[in-house]
């Protein structure tokens, strides 16, 4: 039954200012954070949370499947800290990746919020650090090898610095004052919240936050349930395969069953973990399952913890969507990012309006450099930069747009004052959105030279280069992507290398699947493409260049 609610324009205005007490929050962060990581590529998350540690509103910048994730975060250090023992001040930081997000380089973050005394509800923040130790080699074949592990322990006890937990993190990391500066920057955001949080009690009149939680969370568990009681019930399955690590491809089985208003997903079948960085774990699994899910079904009531209380999402241990401990798992998004891929293609028949063809970015590729310049100072930057989406039915894909994933791709420029790197070029890639009546997004060309007299390390995390995005109902296939020194060297995009001084490297981001049979393009938009640069015309196009062996 819908629930009814007595206000809801009342409700709306409640929520609404919850919400930009977050988006002020991440404001905050953004212009305090040290790293280009947080403040040009927006790779973070800030929520405000009720006192069971249940997500209430949500920053609209950031990486949503953080946000789908941070109430199980809570729940776990919650049972670490039980509530009577947080007091005003409190901070408790994790990265443990079976626990927070992921992968160790994000940082997780958790402050109570106190109100006349009582503890009515949590902040929380989990931001990508510029460094966390570790080997940046896609050859580490267990956790200890990618980086320091924090276990959920307090960062601030009562508004001090544990000055321990302090030095023992900044020991085990390059760049320290990046780190802590960031960290810094995630408790300013913090302690918005809580500033905002004590002002909408007292504005509203309310002792807590316990009515308007259950309110928004009742809401946002409606508006999905009832948009999966308009799907037909039954089992859809899909199946993506990726490239895998040394010819080990990695194959994702998907069953998405539709049950009256409650949907399951089950990853059973898929590939099994690796000894490389490319598994996933399963909370990491179910946050880039729900997600995508959650856009396509209701992507208009603003989300919360109640947004995903009508999915569920299983994975049998052992597999690469949820491997056991101590699994390496610092590139996990390129397998996590795959799926939302494989639940639009299970879902393209009984939703073919909606879905979208595989995206280039899905999963997203990831260039880190470090090194020492001229000067004798070292950097370590890591390049963020997008892919083409895939097509629907009616629209073409977008370029060089983050899905699903939100992160950014940030200024070059800013990347330029922060090493010595130098940006030679950033353009669209022609021709590497797939042909169809809807064309895949385009990806793009960037060329990165190191003008520097030092090698430049050069890490690359990415997949698509012998398994392209995949269009729908007919339509083509994105380009591949590659990378390719100025000596012509092409270098796998799972691996550790060198960019010599003076040299370049250009990475080529992939492209979009199409939507639709190619023949039912109309004519003007076919012009248009040709026009736009966007597609070549035949005679300077793909078999000229040689760039169809790249596909």
């Amino acid at each position: 039954m819908t629930p009814s609610f007595s206000d809801p324009i009342g409700l709306e205005v409640r929520w609404d200012r919850l919400a930009a007490a977050t988006d002020e929050a991440a404001s905050t962060m953004l212009r305090t954070a040290f790293s280009t990581i947080i403040r040009e590529s927006n790779d973070y998350t800030v929520v405000l949370m009720d006192r069971q540690g249940r997500t209430m509103a949500e920053s609209r910048a950031g990486i949503p499947g953080f946000a789908a994730l941070m109430s199980s975060l809570c729940a776990v250090v919650l049972d670490r800290f039980p509530a009577r023992e947080w007091r005003d001040g409190d901070c408790v930081i994790t990265n443990d990746p079976w626990i927070a997000t992921g992968h160790l380089p994000d940082i997780a973050m958790i402050t109570p919020i106190f109100h006349r005394g009582a503890l009515v509800g949590f902040a929380g923040t989990a931001a990508h650090s510029p460094d966390i130790g570790g080997t940046p080699s896609m050859g580490a074949t267990e956790l200890i090898s990618e980086g320091i592990l924090i276990p959920p322990l307090r960062l601030f006890r009562a508004g001090g610095v544990e000055q321990g937990v302090k030095d023992l993190l900044l020991a085990n990391v390059r760049l320290a004052d990046q780190l802590w500066g960031d960290l810094e920057a995630q408790a300013a955001a913090h302690a918005v919240c809580r500033r905002r949080a004590r002002e909408f009690l007292d504005d509203f009149g309310e002792p807590d936050f316990e009515r308007f939680a259950a309110e928004v969370h009742a809401l946002a568990d409606a508006a999905l349930r009832a948009a999966i009681r308009d799907l037909p019930d039954g089992v859809y399955r899909a199946g993506v395969d990726a490239d895998g690590v040394e010819g080990h491809p990695t194959h994702i089985e998907c069953a998405v069953t539709v049950s009256g208003d409650r949907i399951g997903i089950d990853y059973a079948g898929s590939s099994a973990q690796v000894p490389y960085s490319t598994n996933s774990t399963l909370n990491y699994t179910r946050a880039y399952s729900m997600y995508p899910l959650k856009i396509l079904l209701d992507p208009a009531t603003r989300t919360n913890w109640g947004s995903y209380q009508a999915i569920t999402v299983t994975a049998p241990a052992g597999t690469i969507v949820n491997p056991t401990f101590p699994a390496p798992v610092v590139a996990r998004h390129l397998t996590g990012h795959l799926l939302s891929c494989a639940i639009y293609q299970a879902l393209a028949p009984v939703l073919p309006d909606r879905v979208i063809a595989d995206s280039g970015g899905a999963p997203a590729l990831r260039v880190r450099f470090a090194g020492v310049d001229d000067d004798g100072r070292p950097f370590s930057q890591m390049l963020f930069a997008n892919a083409g989406m895939g097509a629907s039915r009616d629209k073409d894909g977008l370029s060089t747009t983050a899905f699903p994933t939100n992160s950014g791709s940030g200024s070059v420029e800013a990347i330029e004052v922060a090493s010595p790197l130098r940006f030679v070029r950033k353009e669209l890639r022609a021709d590497s959105g797939g042909r169809g009546r809807r064309r895949g997004g385009l990806g793009q060309d960037i060329e990165v030279h190191n003008p520097t007299r030092r090698p430049v390390q050069m890490v690359l995390l990415g997949d698509r280069e012998r398994h392209p995005a995949l269009g729908l109902a007919g339509g083509e296939p994105g380009a591949t992507a590659y990378a390719v020194l100025d000596t012509g060297e092409r270098l796998s995009l799972k691996s550790i290398s060198q960019l010599a001084p003076g040299s370049s490297v250009v990475i080529s981001f992939p492209g979009g699947g199409g939507f639709g049979a190619p023949e039912e393009r109309e004519p003007h938009l076919a012009v248009a493409d040709e026009l736009g640069g966007y597609v070549r015309p035949p005679a300077v196009g793909r078999e000229q260049t040689g760039e169809e062996s790249h596909r």
